[in-house]
Parts: structure tokens; C-alpha cells; sequence
């Protein structure tokens, strides 16, 4: 597929942040003048994002802060993803959820009536405070048979400097101590997100484009739901190693900067 042929059978473009349009604080190249004209071009952009430390007026501001936010754009979480699956099918259940306070909060806020004592199910969200305390007492929960979810399953949350651990990695610690593994994990690549952004924002899978650095994540995300994919070289993923995956893409190139060029 060529650029041209995506831009004219593309509405919606689904946009992974890290290592797709910026690294820690710093937009990738031109990214401002990138978005601002898939705009003007009449396209619909939505941050779609594993990460599940921030919420999505968290992430909202810092696309503000670094140029990168605009009218009618969306944020799109894992987290959003595992309130919609609780609510669906653990509607009233006792929910506890490792997450930084401001995304428990957001579950409260949709109604997940969150227990830190006899829980019913466990979420594992990205919990970058997360301690040796907050491990403890899921793992126990874990060990008492509570019903287990995770956010998304990415091992690495890529930075500017060192890559740092994210929920892939406690996925890994908590099978080692509980024998546990998740029932149901939500974020991308899997099928519970991509059914989610549908009904979100009511575009057809076939006029949808997946944007993103990782090939386990992004494309698998985007081949698995009926979307296009595009997979840009600015984050983990290179010409040589993205052979090694079964899931390939529609398009590759070095940054989304280019689909212009």
C-alpha cells in the first residue's frame, strides 16, 4: 500500500504515543505540522495508548504542553478499555485496582466500586509507584482465586534514556510468585480494544488506520481488528527485526512525518 492510498482510504487515525509522536516530553521531528495537516485533510485523530499511568485528561494536557493536541482529537487508554470490559462483565463486582490514585479514581468514576479488602477481581493497570507493600497485597489477592485482568501486556514502556519495566514486566513477577496469569488482558493487541474503539467512535474497521512503533502491539492490534496498520521506525521497531513477526503492516516508515513527503 502507498501513502497516497492510505491517506484516501483512511477516516480515523488510531495513534500510539510513545515512540510513535513523541519520546518523554519531545515531539518526534515535525509532528506538530504532521497532525495539523491530517487534520486540515478532514482526518479523525485519537491517541490510542497501552500506557495506563495517566488518565486521559492527563495525557490530554501533555499533548497540549508540547503542541501536539488538537480540536476534535481524542485519548483512548487501556484502562478506558478495562472499565468497559468490568463494566460489561463484572458489572457490581468488588474491584481492586493497582494503578497510580489518579486513574483509580477514574475508575471510581465510572462507577467500578473499588475494594481494597475482599475484592472479586484484580486489575494490574501501570503503577509507577508501585512499591514492595501494593505487590503483596495483590499477589494475595491473587493467591485467594480473585478474578485477574490486565491493562495491556507491554513489557517495556519506551523513554528517551533506558527503557523503563511496565505491566509485560509485572505480568512476569506476579506469575512467578502466584502461578497466576490474566484471564483477560485489554489493551492492545487484543480484540477487547479494538471493540471498544468501534463503539467509541463509529468508524468503520476498513476506513481505520493503526499507527504505532511495535510490532506485537500495534500491528498485530491493527491486522487482528480489520484496520490498516502503518509502523513508523522512530520507537522500537526496525527494518531488520520486524521480520522476525508473524503480523506485518500495510506501510512502513521511518516517522509518521513522512506520510506527507
Amino acid at each position: 500500500m502507498t501513502k497516497e492510498e492510505l491517506l484516501q482510504t483512511t477516516d480515523l487515525f488510531l495513534l500510539d504515543l510513545d515512540g510513535t509522536v513523541y519520546l518523554d516530553e519531545t515531539p518526534i521531528g515535525e509532528m506538530r505540522e504532521t497532525l495539523a495537516r491530517l487534520r486540515a485533510c478532514g482526518k479523525k485523530l485519537v491517541y490510542l495508548t497501552n500506557n495506563s499511568s495517566k488518565t486521559p485528561d492527563e495525557y490530554e494536557k501533555k499533548l497540549g504542553r508540547i503542541g501536539l493536541w488538537g480540536e476534535g482529537d481524542a485519548v483512548y487508554t487501556s484502562a478506558m478499555a478495562a472499565i468497559e470490559y468490568l463494566s460489561e462483565h463484572h458489572a457490581g463486582a468488588r474491584v481492586h485496582v493497582l494503578a497510580t490514585d489518579a486513574v483509580r479514581a477514574q475508575f471510581a468514576r465510572a462507577g467500578i466500586a473499588l475494594d481494597d479488602e475482599t475484592p472479586e477481581v484484580c486489575v494490574l493497570a501501570y503503577d509507577v509507584t508501585l512499591d514492595f507493600a501494593k505487590m503483596k497485597r495483590f499477589n494475595e489477592f491473587l493467591a485467594g482465586g480473585a478474578v485477574y485482568i490486565a491493562t495491556h501486556p507491554d513489557d517495556v514502556c519506551p523513554t528517551a534514556g533506558v527503557p523503563m519495566p511496565d505491566v509485560g514486566s509485572f505480568l512476569a513477577l506476579f506469575e512467578r510468585s502466584s502461578g497466576r496469569t490474566p484471564s483477560v488482558i485489554c489493551g492492545k493487541p487484543y480484540t477487547v480494544m479494538g471493540a471498544c474503539v468501534a463503539r467509541a467512535f463509529g468508524v468503520p474497521s476498513g476506513r481505520t488506520c493503526m499507527v504505532g512503533d511495535r510490532m506485537h502491539t500495534d500491528i498485530r492490534f491493527g491486522n487482528a481488528n480489520g484496520m490498516k496498520s502503518l509502523l513508523v521506525l522512530s520507537g522500537e521497531t526496525t527494518r531488520e527485526n520486524m521480520k522476525n513477526f508473524p503480523d506485518q503492516p500495510d506501510l512502513v516508515l521511518e516517522s509518521l512525518n513522512e506520510i506527507f513527503k
